[in-house]
């Protein structure tokens, strides 16, 4: 069996830890024990108590893109159709930031374990450096660019227009989003899922108080319409980006000076990109996927457009436990496999897959059967009613194998394996969702592009519980055969 005893004289133990940190620098220094926090407990208890914190903060995070969704749908369908179409390119900026976020974690998660506290700070610090040249230089490209890019995804006339009073102010902005998302791995990396889920909520909280006064010109202010929807969006990420700064730098300590030294940050840009360059741009894949779905979608007008856009993001909400707990597993694993745990991680996979299938059946139930209670709520034009309603029907019946691909994706990044991560995410989108969706498009219409979402859902989530188990039980063996020689050293 693949396990590491708690003894540092145990050969299997030994073993172990040389093949989970190949590759990584020693450093002597020992972090502090409250630092470890997830070594020890039962593991779904564990992993519960790092989830919850977190759901709550995506509620809030994902509360605001629904408050947004309502207050612009009041517009009527063309800002709403706007909206639909900004929707993946956002998504492409954030997934930048959000993949360098699990490169970082990731990496600090196994030095925790490895109890490297200086490795820990220098890679916090070049992490949040990193992330912030890179999605600045993104989004400015997204700025200069927005009428070619949008326009390719089947944008014409006034939603053109309305696109871009949306996402100037949103380019502008997006820099501020880095330090949270980016800062909130490094502080999740230690066992602490309170505080970020804190920041989330004080993020949705402001978004959704600034929201009806911007978009509809409540007491002194303007009418800005959908302007007024991406302004408080930003100004809700200037607050938390002074919040993280302060929280990483002058509470956690996280911050290490000088911010660029070139002994050290090329050294930690070469870890965090190891792992954030394949989730970076995996991230990126499914955005640029939804763009040409949307591509596909738009074909049956702008009413099927904008509710495409509420589908999506009432599956976000919907999706809230999966997305929790897959961020719990990075901090758990990580530590874990650090530390040479091993019987800790396989317990982590054996809870996220009976977690999945419970919560992805409860929310097909809840969406199939309120369909048609949720739907008008969104807006009253009956052609978007009825194109959320058949969204609603369909394609939730795939959330618990894709919960099941969520979760083996992050344990996979929190091993140190971003390949095998990025893997599902290629064969999830080209091989199956994209042709599927393309299929269905063409022998269904607009029911056969969710037929064809669906199953694409269900066939990544089979063929990544079985990657995952196949990885595992080549470690074993080859852990097995490291305890042989070991003892038949010590033998002889």
């Amino acid at each position: 069996m693949w396990k590491a005893k708690p003894i540092t004289t145990d050969p299997s133990r030994s073993a172990f830890r040389a093949d989970c940190c190949a590759n990584e620098p020693m450093n002597q220094q020992k972090s502090d024990v409250n630092k470890a926090k997830l070594l020890q407990g039962p593991v779904g208890k564990t992993l519960i108590s790092l989830a919850t914190p977190m759901a709550f903060g995506i509620v809030a995070i994902i509360l605001f893109t629904v408050v947004d969704t309502f207050y612009v749908g009041r517009l009527g369908a063309e800002p709403l159709a706007a909206m639909g179409f900004t929707f993946p390119i956002s998504f492409i900026v954030m997934s930048i930031a959000m993949g360098l976020s699990v490169g970082t974690s990731s990496n600090i998660a196994r030095a925790i374990g490895k109890g490297q506290q200086r490795r820990v700070q220098r890679l916090a610090t070049d992490g949040l450096g990193l992330a912030f040249l890179l999605v600045t230089c993104f989004s400015l490209i997204g700025l200069t660019n927005l009428n070619a890019i949008f326009s390719l995804i089947g944008a014409k006339g006034e939603i053109l227009e309305l696109i871009s009073d949306y996402m100037i102010p949103w380019c502008l902005g997006v820099g501020l989003l880095v330090i949270p998302m980016v800062g909130n791995g490094a502080i999740r990396a230690t066992g602490d899922t309170k505080t970020p889920a804190t920041i989330m909520i004080i993020a949705g909280i402001v978004n959704i108080v600034l929201d009806p006064f911007l978009i509809f010109g409540i007491g002194p202010f303007p009418r800005l319409e959908l302007q007024g929807a991406a302004l408080a969006t930003v100004v809700s990420w200037g607050v938390t980006f002074t919040a993280s700064l302060w929280i990483l730098g002058k509470r956690e300590g996280l911050i290490r000076l000088p911010i660029f030294d070139p002994k050290n940050t090329f050294d930690s840009w070469k870890q965090i990109l190891h792992i954030g360059i394949p989730a970076a741009g995996t991230n990126m894949m499914e955005p640029l996927s939804m763009a040409v779905i949307t591509r596909m979608i738009s074909e049956y007008g702008k009413e099927a457009v904008a509710a495409f856009g509420v589908g999506g993001r009432l599956e976000s909400l919907s999706l809230i436990g999966i997305w929790a707990l897959s961020m719990a597993m990075t901090p758990f694993v990580g530590q874990n496999f650090g530390a040479g745990n091993s019987d800790r991680v396989r317990g982590a996979l054996r809870f996220a897959v009976k977690f999945s299938l419970v919560w992805g059946g409860v929310m097909f139930a809840v969406l199939h059967l309120l369909s048609g209670v949720i739907a008008p709520i969104f807006n009253d034009d009956k052609a978007v009613i009825a194109s959320v309603i058949l969204f609603l029907q369909i394609i939730p019946i795939s959330y618990a194998m894709y919960g099941v691909a969520t979760l083996v994706n992050s344990i996979f990044n929190a091993l140190g394996k971003p390949l095998q991560a990025s893997l599902i995410i290629i064969l999830h989108l080209f091989v199956f969702v994209l042709p599927l969706a393309y299929l269905g498009s063409k022998v269904y219409g607009l029911k056969g592009i969710f037929v064809g979402i669906a199953v694409g859902n269900v066939a990544v989530g089979i063929i990544a519980y079985l990657m995952v188990q196949k990885f595992l039980a080549r470690i074993e063996a080859s852990h097995e055969s490291a305890i042989t020689e070991a003892v038949e050293s010590i033998s002889s």
